[in-house]
Parts: structure tokens; sequence; C-alpha cells
């Protein structure tokens, strides 16, 4: 019988397939519906002095907007295929709404440049030349000599939302301007924009700011925005998380500048949070228990293909995969009621049914049992299988699950405590003995939360996990070495000591990124690709060249004087043996190796003979005794 292959979800938790591989198609995940509102203005199109003076590119903020948001039109189109996303500029002198080029009487000055939707090939290379072609740039960006309303421009968002995403879970809207006080003189349209914002958040849609401070004028959030942005969070827990924090505002020096900084903003939004387990008993004690969420914070990403694609036909479709089992012998279909699991033991298949499978990996329920605490220096920096489990309080379980753990957390953090736990992260799973470590709350050099405080499960290795130490020869180096290696080390340092991952993307990664995107958008393939991790070799010989030299110098002495001493003692003891090999010893009955003809041992024949009959050790046994 064939059957359809699951390409959403495989959903073998339920069936108790493996488990010890975790599937990252397998977490809930939601659909995503970005709107990028853009202002277009005088200020938003007047190129910043510091671009001129530095003779670089001039771009304006509005252009550096588009640049991002094609950018991000960019990695949607292969990274999230099922999110929609829209471009919208606002204060222009020509109007567009979905498909309506006279759209004056109902949303003036409001120009919807792509549609609220799935990101298409067509739709990329529209926004590519908006961007590249200066004359089509020019003659769209106008700015209208009329004040624009912000009510209508949110009740335009309103509508774009409930006609082309009515059923995502997730809804943003993203606002680029510099004008911190739109209705500075009319109190009653300020009220009436504060009306629509909540009309929004009812509807599901969080607003996002993105501010721009111009030259002279800081941008002033109290003015305006912070009476139409709500800092609060989607109530579906897998949507794409929103800043916790107020965006600081992106200070236009130039248009490079503004476009790195617009752009790893939105990077940062639109990671989905992706929850591996929700509502998870935690039992601290006896009778004491609260819920938790966990999250995998690091994840390795990979290419993987999401979709067979047919590409002979006259349009490329998407191809539906299906899978039938056969039999080797006969090539016949096979049921999957036919199927059943076996283990190999001692050359024999030891069949199990269903049920039987099920029992043997059944260890309890799925949950967190804390079962003792120890000191954090005990744990060794080697005690690490597999990634790390974020977890996070959650009251849906159990009220008051926050503050108890709270207190928690803070009291191992402070007594620099670990606990250790019994862990089974879901049903049929395997269960694991699991560090739990205490976290911080860190921040950024732009004082933005990095990792919020909350909790680590970090899985131990039992005994049968841990392997043997290779057999090596330690060789210590001397003093002299090690000093002058700390001065190559310390100027090879990483800004402020540590490594960001932000700053190092994934170069194979992004080259199979580039290679999908040139054959999508028909462009030219790249020749080379843009790879961030190679060392910069000349900063590295400027900085520590000549102490490298200097330790090369050390190191050919310290190894010659070490195999001066090493000689010289291997010569003595070769010298010892030699003079002890001399000495007459007793006699006694000299045994004398058999010499045959042959010095091929136990033919092969031969051996696979006796391993059959399980005859080996005789084969070997007086093979022995031949030769001696």
């Amino acid at each position: 019988m064939a059957e359809e292959n699951k390409w959403k979800s495989s959903g073998d938790a339920e069936d108790g397939e493996d488990e010890e591989e975790l599937d990252e198609t397998a977490y809930k995940t939601a659909k995503d519906a970005v709107l990028l509102v853009i202002e277009v203005s005088s200020s938003m199109l007047t190129a910043s002095p510091a671009s001129n003076s530095k003779g670089g590119p001039t771009d304006t903020a509005t252009l550096a907007a588009l640049k991002c948001a094609y950018s991000l039109m960019q990695q949607r189109i292969i990274s999230n295929p099922n999110d929609m996303m829209g471009v919208m500029l606002y204060g222009t002198e020509a109007s567009k709404f979905q498909g309506n080029d006279d759209a004056t009487v109902a949303y003036p000055h409001c120009y919807l440049l792509t549609d609220l939707d799935i990101p298409s090939a067509d739709d990329v290379k529209a926004l590519k030349a908006l961007v590249e072609d200066e004359a089509e740039s020019k003659s769209l960006l106008v700015p209208s000599h009329e004040n624009v309303s912000m009510s209508n421009v949110l009740f335009c968002a309103n509508q774009i939302f409930t006609t082309k995403a009515p059923n995502f879970s997730s809804r943003r809207l993203f606002i680029v301007t510099d004008n911190d006080d739109p209705h500075a003189r009319d109190k009653q349209t300020k009220n009436s924009a504060a009306v629509r914002a909540k009309d929004l958040y009812d509807l599901g849609v969080i607003i996002e700011l993105f501010p721009i401070s111009q030259p002279g004028h800081e941008f002033d959030r109290e003015k305006f925005y912070d009476d139409i942005i709500y800092n609060a969070a989607p109530s579906d827990p897998s949507a794409p998380a929103p800043l916790t924090t107020i965006n600081a505002p992106s200070s236009a020096k130039d248009g490079i500048s503004l476009l790195n900084s617009l752009l790893s903003s939105i990077n940062s939004k639109a990671v989905a949070r992706r929850a591996l387990f929700s509502n998870l008993p935690l039992d601290i004690g006896p009778g004491l228990r609260i819920s938790v969420k966990g999250y995998i914070i690091f994840k390795r990403q990979e290419p993987k293909r999401s979709c067979y694609v047919w590409l002979n036909g006259e349009k490329k479709q998407i191809a539906t995969g299906m899978t039938t089992q056969m039999a080797e012998d006969t090539a016949r279909t096979v049921d999957k009621v036919e199927i059943k699991k076996a283990y190999k033991f001692g050359g024999a298949q030891i069949a199990f049914t269903s049920e039987e499978v099920l029992a043997l990996r059944h260890f309890g329920d799925p949950g967190i049992r804390i079962i003792g605490f120890k000191s954090i220096n005990l744990l060794p920096f080697w005690a690490n299988l597999r990634p790390s489990t974020f977890i996070y309080p959650s009251e849906d379980g159990y009220v008051g699950s926050t503050r108890v753990f709270s207190a928690l957390q803070q009291k191992l953090l402070n007594d620099k405590k670990m606990g250790v736990a019994w862990f089974v992260v879901r049903k049929n799973a395997t269960p694991q003995i699991a560090a739990i470590l205490p976290g911080s709350e860190t921040f950024d050099d732009n004082g933005m939360q990095a990792m919020p405080p909350g909790m680590w499960i970090t899985p131990l290795p039992f005994a049968d996990d841990i392997r043997q130490n290779p057999e090596t020869t330690l060789i210590r180096a001397p003093d002299q070495l090690v000093d002058l290696m700390r001065k190559v080390v310390q100027q090879l340092q990483l800004p402020k000591a540590r490594y960001d991952p932000s700053k190092y993307p994934n170069p194979s990664l992004q080259w199979h990124y580039q290679i999908l995107q040139s054959i999508a958008l028909d462009e030219d393939i790249p020749e080379n690709p843009d790879d961030k991790t190679i060392p910069r070799w000349r900063q590295i010989d400027k900085r520590a060249g000549s102490y490298v030299t200097d330790w090369g110098v050390e190191l050919e002495a310290q190894t010659r004087a070490w195999e001066k001493g090493n000689n010289s003692s291997a010569t003595a003891a070769q010298a010892k043996r030699t003079a002890a090999g001399n000495t007459e010893l007793p006699e006694r009955g000299n045994k004398r190796i058999k010499t045959t003809d042959t010095e091929e041992g136990v033919r092969e024949e031969e051996m696979k003979k006796a391993f059959d009959r399980n005859e080996v050790e005789k084969v070997s046994s007086s093979h022995a005794l031949d030769h001696i």
C-alpha cells in the first residue's frame, strides 16, 4: 500500500520510533506575515552629509529601507517559503492599493508596492529594479505636499492583514520613519491613530517601530509612538518574538550603516521561537511541581531540501512524494501490518510487537525530576553530549511557576550550585541524567537583552558513553616557549576577548543560498563565495608576526636541545641492553622456532571452515604449537 510521505511532520513520537535525533521539522512552527511600511518624505529622501564627505554611497533613508526590504525578501523566499511579506510606501504623491492604481479616495498617498503574499521571484525582481534603477525610483519616490494621516495608514494595514492573512498566528507591522510627531497640531487625528492601532492590536497584529534619527534631531518616541506601540507578545508561543525592549533609534550616519542597522534588527525579529516542549512538569521535591517550556537556542543550520521540484514541464511544480515498501525477493508491495520490528542478538532475529516495543521504551511519563544538588565546579567541561536546552517557566500548567522558578534560578546562581535531574523530554523518549545550570541575564553592547534569565538542561553521559583516551606521549613545552606563545595569543585576541557568532555567517550555507537565489531569479551564479571566516593574514602578520618569528626561533633551539638529550639517553640505554645481551645465561631447554616452507599462517579457507564449526580456538592453538 502506497503511503504518502509526510513532509511537514513525521509523527514518529507517537509510534515509538527512534527518538535520539531531534528533527526540527517536527516542532510547532507559526506562519508569519510581515508588512514593511516605509515613509517617503523630504527628510527621508535626503542623503546624510556624512556619506557625501566620505565620497561613499549616498543612499537616502527611504532607499536604504527598500534595500533592507529587498534583502529580507531574498532571505524569506528561501528560508521561510510559507511566510508572507509585503512592502507599502506612505507619503507618496501616487496612490495604489491591491491592484487599484486610483486609490486616492480610500487611502490617499499610500502606495502598496508589493502586496502581502508569499514572495515570488517576480516580486523580488520588481523590488530589485526599483532599488537599482535610479530613474524608476525617482519617478515613484516623490513626496506628497499634503500631510498623511497615520490613522489612514494603520487602517490600510488593517485591511491588508484582514484580507491576505486572516488566519496567521503571527502578523507584524514594521514602520520605518524619522518623523516622531506626525500630528503635532492635530490632537483629534492623533487620537484617531491611537484607535486604529488598538484595532490592530485586537486583531493580533504587533506593531514594531524602526526609528531613524537625523543629524541634529534625536527621535523621541514619547511624542506620538508610545501611544500606538504595544509591547506585548503574541498569544501563540511559537510565533516570532517581538523585541521586548524599546528599539534604539538608528543613527543615519550614512546609507550603508543605516542599511546594516536595519538588517540586523529585522533579522533578529524574523527568527521563529521553536518550542521543544511545552508545559513539561518540573518536580523540585515531593509535592512541589511547576511547569516549564523548553527551547533550542543553538541549532546548527544546514542546507535542507524542503520539497522536490519538477523541472521538465513548461512550469516548475512542486512534486508530491510517495513512499512504497516492497519485498526484496518478489518485489511485491508490503503492507504496513506485515512489517515487524526485530533486534539481532546472537545471530538470530528476535521480533517484537508494537505494544512490546512501546513497553520497552517506556520509562515513565515525560518530565524533569530533580534528584539532588551539587557544586557547579564538579561538572567537567567534557561532560556534554548534546546541545543544552533552555527552559523557562510557564503558567499554563501550574499557577505560580514563575515565582518558584525564579527563586530556584537565583538560589543556584548565587550559591554556584547545579541541579542533577532525571529528564524524559517526551513520550517514549530515552531517559537522561541531566545537569540543571542557572543562566543569568546578559546584554549586548547597545544595552539590548541578548539572553533572558533562565536555566539550561545539559545531558550528562552515562558510563557506556565514555570511551578510553587514546594512548599519547606527553611532551611538555618549556616555560620559555609558553611565555613567548602567551604574547602571540594576547596579540590575536578577538574584540573584547569574545566570539560573536552574529558576525560570522556560515560560508557553506550562504553559498548554498546564493546559488539557489541565482537560479530562482535567473541571475548569473557567483564565482566565489563570500567567506568572512578567512583569516586576515596581513593584520595577523602586522600584529603578531615578530612574536611568531621569535617563538619559532626558540622552538627550534628547544627542539635541538630536547633531541640531543633524548638521543644521548637512548644511546646509553641501547649500550646497556647490548651489554646485558652478551652475558651468558644458564643453560636450559632451548626451544627453536620451527621453520616451514610457508609463512602465511592459517589459510583463509581453513579459518572459514573452523569458524563455521566453532573451532577457531583449536586451529589457532594447533597452528601456534607447530611454530614452537
